[in-house]
């Protein structure tokens, strides 16, 4: 057991935030940590790695312990690294115990031959102890080990020069995520380490943390990572911790039928204590029925209550309709030129993007960032001015587009003015029923659109398509800044529109449940698959694995080809050939040799371990010297092999 945490409590301003925590990570377990924004998750990472204190209970429990063995580390949100260093430099000294261990041992290495007696003996015992541990830790695998990193979280071998303070937000947090990987603790502790990352990337951190060698504990709102990694879900709601096992889409589906139990189990108990209530009330007066009254009461006192299953705020209901359909053709784009900026900053993404989106479809676009996919919504929106090419739009088109900045919004407006002045017609009332919908109630419609969180906003601008009615929706990563529970509740309303929809989204889970093709724009191109994000990414894999096996054919063949092309050009006389007879009994008595060398090797290896002789410089020396003797004599060996099979091929 990695982590054990018993009856931990936290308490802010005298209201708690964490009640009765009960939580074990097992080593080698992904477990998974969710729960709504503000419901003390970070707090309780907090509490982990000793960044904050814990509270007891009334009765004094409370308890933390992590393994004094296993070594935490913890990759913060939006964390990063802005130092002096370039990118390997700051690789390396994640290794530094590794490092410093090599740089010992050249130091040995150097010296040892100029000791003697004690001094060579206890040299070498350090040495040995040395090497065993660097070679236990994957020592001469480091710089592999750096590389492969480096390449998975999206670091190019040109990068490893650039100085960490000259990369960007993004590239920082990456940064410090791979640096973490490669110092491999043995509770690995990941606040939304998704961020920053693009599909390609994700996946490789999808499959180095499902064969991570310690444990992990994982804060995400990536719903389709958390079914990749976790082994377990735990979930804070109310100030508790639940436990479920399996994976998130496992969780999903626990939970419904634990909440349902609960909600039967309450409307139970509520029945009785209604019961024995009434019974109290008309019983406790009468003298003759004063004493079972008592009795009734004394049994409702005992009863331990039942909190009624209430999520920590009420998920938003989303139900999207509209009045007219549009025609076959929804959106059409002919041959148009993509380009950022404007005027000599303007950088052209692609010459000819054509694209259709035909009525009924819901179109996931995806590709990493800076690709386009923003640039082609404002293309269809007309906020983005295009020289050649067209956008068509069908017959009855009516769009509503989901800027992931809420640009739309106006924030001298409050929340209730910003749908009035919009929807004319529309009452304060209708107006506020509607906001309810997507959980703004109270003075909360008063507030000023300014001073609203995005993920606030969002729901806003989920009011306004509501209200909007369009049968066309154009959404710009619609699920930023909402947490799980919205996302459901949106994903639900999505999968659910009969309408036609252009999503751009890093959301997979959402592209699996809403979209029925994916675009994916590269290179400045697009290419459409038909179905969902798992589809797409089995016929991308498909690709790669064709493209891989074409190549290996590719390069067996070429092979073949130079081979034959070389045996036709060889002119075999009859001296020839009795020179390859010498060559091939040389090859077969270089076998014998070779053989007898790397049997030889361990015996010597063996022998330098051996007490009487590593007292003794003057033999140490000889052994030494006769190992790098055969080891050289088995080098020459296998170069002549080597050399003489080449020529007979």
């Amino acid at each position: 057991m990695v982590l054990n945490i018993e009856h931990l409590y936290k308490y802010f301003g005298g209201e708690p935030i964490l009640k009765d925590i009960c939580l074990t990570v097992e080593d080698k377990e992904a477990v998974g940590l969710i729960g709504v924004n503000g419901c003390g998750k970070s707090t309780l990472l907090n509490i982990i790695t000793g960044e904050l204190d814990y509270d007891l209970s009334d009765d004094g429990k409370g308890s933390l312990s992590i393994d004094p063995r296993a070594v935490v580390g913890y990759l913060k949100q939006n964390s990063g690294l802005d130092s002096a260093l370039t990118i390997r430099e700051e690789m390396k000294a994640s290794l530094s115990e590794l490092t410093e261990t090599l740089e010992r041992m050249k130091e040995l290495e150097r010296t040892m031959g100029d000791k003697s007696g004690e001094e060579l003996e206890k040299a070498s015992e350090e040495y040995a102890s040395l090497s065993a541990f660097f070679e236990a830790r994957d020592g001469y695998r480091m710089n592999t080990r750096i590389d492969t990193v480096l390449n998975g979280m999206g670091f190019s071998p040109e990068d490893s020069s650039r100085l960490c303070s000259t990369l960007s937000g993004g590239e920082k947090t990456r940064l410090a995520l791979a640096k973490l990987l490669l110092e491999e603790p043995q509770l690995l502790i990941l606040d939304e380490p998704t961020n920053h990352l693009d599909f390609v990337t994700l996946k490789w951190l999808e499959d180095h943390l499902k064969t991570y060698k310690g444990a992990v504990l994982i804060v995400s709102h990536d719903r389709y990572f958390l079914d990749k990694v976790c082994t377990r879900i735990c979930e804070l709601e109310n100030c508790r911790l639940t436990s479920y096992r399996g994976s998130y889409s496992q969780y999903v589906i626990a939970k419904k039928a634990a909440v349902a139990r609960q909600e039967k189990e309450y409307e139970a108990q509520q029945t009785e204590i209604k019961k024995l209530e009434e019974y109290i009330a008309k019983n406790k007066v009468r003298a003759s029925t004063a004493k079972m009254a008592k009795s009734r009461q004394a049994m409702l006192e005992r009863i331990e209550r039942i909190d009624r299953p209430v999520s920590y705020s009420r998920a938003p209901k989303i139900e999207l309709d509209y009045e007219i359909e549009p025609t076959k053709e929804a959106i059409r784009i002919n041959n148009c030129e993509l380009k950022v900026g404007y005027g000599t900053d303007s950088k052209v993404l692609s010459e000819n993007i054509d694209m259709l989106i035909r009525r009924g479809e819901h179109t996931g676009l995806i590709g990493i960032n800076g690709a386009g996919k923003t640039s082609i919504l404002k293309l269809i929106m007309g906020q983005l001015p295009h020289e050649k090419g067209s956008v068509i739009f069908g017959g009855n088109v009516k769009l509503f587009y989901f800027d992931q900045e809420h640009a739309s919004l106006d924030p001298k407006n409050t929340v209730l003015d910003e749908l009035l002045d919009r929807f004319a017609g529309l009452s304060p009332e209708q107006a506020r029923k509607v906001l309810a919908s997507v959980l703004i109630t109270g003075e909360d419609v008063f507030k000023p659109i300014s001073i609203l969180s995005g993920g606030e906003r969002a729901k806003v601008c989920f009011a306004v398509m509501i209200l909007s009615k369009a049968n066309v929706l154009v959404l710009d990563e619609p699920t930023n800044h909402l947490d799980l529970a919205a996302k459901e509740v949106l994903e639900e309303a999505l999968a659910g529109f009969k309408g036609t929809m252009l999503l751009v989204s890093h959301d997979r889970y959402l592209l699996n449940r809403a979209a029925t093709r994916i675009i994916e724009l590269k290179d400045g191109k697009l290419r459409s698959f038909e179905g969902d994000f798992n589809a797409y990414s089995e016929a991308v894999s498909a690709e790669q694995q064709q493209e891989a096996f074409e190549q290996a054919q590719a390069k067996a063949a070429a092979l073949e080809q130079a081979r034959q092309e070389t045996k036709q050009k060889v002119y075999r006389s009859k001296e020839q050939r009795a020179l390859d007879a010498k060559k091939r009994a040389r090859i077969k008595e270089l076998e014998g040799l070779i053989e007898a060398a790397e049997e030889r090797i361990p015996l010597l290896e063996a022998e330098l371990t051996d007490p009487e002789i590593t007292k003794d410089y003057e033999k140490l020396n000889a052994k030494c010297a006769g190992l790098e003797q055969a080891k050289k004599e088995l080098d020459d060996y296998m170069e002549e092999w080597a050399l003489l099979s080449d020529e007979l091929q």
